[in-house]
Formats: structure tokens, sequence, C-alpha cells
């Protein structure tokens, strides 16, 4: 799980993290990170193109962080990634924080997929059945992605449940294809 770039590197901020009792904090920041990442084209522009120099992708990143009220430890480790050259991994770093935090909780971590937004109800029904099917605490990691029309994916370990409207209408297609 820890292998490659992402993979050391999360490691590295997990366990300073747990060293200074900031498991959550980080966690939350990391989350404003992705969501700022998703949310901003030039942010993820910033962050994949080898084109803006290290100290550009440093000093630019130092002032979004410092905008969005990221802690100092997460903005720190940010900033020493940019340094690096590794930004282009910053979102598996991520992934990978979340998982081992995941994992020492005991939990399981629930990459969920949805054509909109999910309600906080609609949220707290799916944790519910997902703790039932598996035996465990479950983590959502939720993304919208509109090109699902409707439905749902979810991903657990090397478990996917796809229920989304493209997927049916894909199969659809399939199956009448092969009827003529």
């Amino acid at each position: 799980m820890t292998g490659g770039v992402a993979g050391r590197y999360a490691s590295a901020l997990f366990e300073l993290a747990l060293e200074r009792n900031q498991l959550d904090q980080v966690d939350q920041d990391l989350g404003k990170f992705h969501a700022l990442l998703d949310g901003s084209e030039d942010l993820s522009r910033l962050v994949r193109s080898p084109a803006f120099s290290a100290e550009e992708q440093e000093r630019a990143l130092g002032a979004v962080m410092d905008w969005a009220a990221v802690g100092a430890t997460t903005s720190n480790f940010l900033k020493v990634v940019a340094r690096n050259r590794r930004l282009f991994a910053a979102k598996d770093m991520v992934k990978t924080y979340r998982s081992m935090l995941a994992s020492h909780r005991g939990e399981v971590v629930a990459e969920v997929k949805s054509a909109v937004e999910l309600s906080d109800s609609q949220l707290a029904a799916l944790t519910d059945k997902l703790k039932a099917s598996f035996g465990k605490d479950v983590r959502l990691d939720v993304q919208v992605e509109p090109s699902l029309l409707g439905g749902l994916v979810v991903k657990i370990g090397s478990r996917l449940i796809d229920s989304s409207l493209r997927t049916k209408l894909t199969n659809l297609k399939v199956v009448l294809k092969g009827a003529g």
C-alpha cells in the first residue's frame, strides 16, 4: 500500500500526523486541498504541469493554502512535495493517506461516485448498508461524476458495485445489438 512516490509521501505524512496527534486535522486539510483541486482547473494545471518551476508551484500553493486556511502541517507537507517536484502525485497521496487512516481506525474506505451530490440522509443510508454488508465501519470518499447519468459506482478494495445508468444503458445497447 505504501509503494511508489505517493505511498512514501503519504506514509511520511501519516507518521508525522500521528506523532503530532493531528490525524483528523491533516485529513480535513487534505480534504480541502482535494476539493480545491477538483474545483479549479487552474490549480489542477499548476499541480500537473511540468512547465511551472518548483519555486512557482511552491509559492502559488502556499498562497492557496493560506487562503483556504489549511493547517501548518499539511501546508508545509504540500510545499515540500512541490519543492521536490512531486505535486503530480498529490491526489494519490491524499487517497493513500486516507486509506492508511481508515486502516489505522479499523475502517474500510468506499470510493463512491454518483451522478449528483448525495444528501446527508442518502450518505447515512449508504454508510449503514455498507457497514452491514462488510461488518466494519465504512468511510466514504464521495465524488460527483455527472457522466454516470444516474445511480452509483461503489468500490471497496477490489470489489466494484456499478449501478450507474451509464453502465445499464451500455449493457442494454450490447444486448440490443446482439438481438439483431
